[in-house]
């Protein structure tokens, strides 16, 4: 079996990100997935607000997370998404969240520890129905061709 492809992207934890001891606040490590999978979307040429003008939108449908270290106010972090399934109207993406050594860059594997890991199932949704919709073909085929 092949390594599926895998999309970084850095994330800064800030004081608003923490709760009063200067940890992440549990719900937080949410946005940063979703800033990880809006970043890889974008990666690929797809905005979006384009998508929901067109009528459709990605939802989240099921998080299954597990926190397993603090990251804490300041820390430099990394999102690393991975697509585990696509389907007509979802994709699962398997996700998790690194802290950085401060004196390396996102790229050196060795100088990250994993501090959570998800896995995420995001459906596609007709915006007038706010009900599941097929994904249109060619980024259906777009992600399984370049990430599957």
């Amino acid at each position: 079996m092949t390594k599926q492809r895998e999309f970084s992207w850095p994330v800064r934890v800030y004081y608003e990100d923490t709760d009063v001891a200067g940890v992440v606040f549990y719900a937080n490590y949410l946005k940063f997935y979703e800033r990880g999978r809006t970043e890889w979307l974008r990666s690929l040429g797809w905005e979006q607000d384009v998508l929901i003008d067109k009528g459709l939108a990605f939802a989240v449908a099921h998080v299954d997370a597990k926190y397993l270290r603090p990251a804490r106010f300041n820390d430099k972090l990394v999102v690393k998404t991975r697509i585990s399934s696509v389907r007509k109207a979802s994709v699962i993406f398997e996700q998790e969240i690194y802290r950085v050594d401060e004196n390396s860059d996102e790229s050196d594997d060795n100088k990250q520890q994993l501090v959570n890991k998800a896995t995420i199932r995001v459906a596609c949704v007709d915006m007038d129905t706010m009900t599941p919709a097929p994904m249109p073909n060619y980024l259906q085929e777009e992600i399984a061709r370049e990430w599957c």
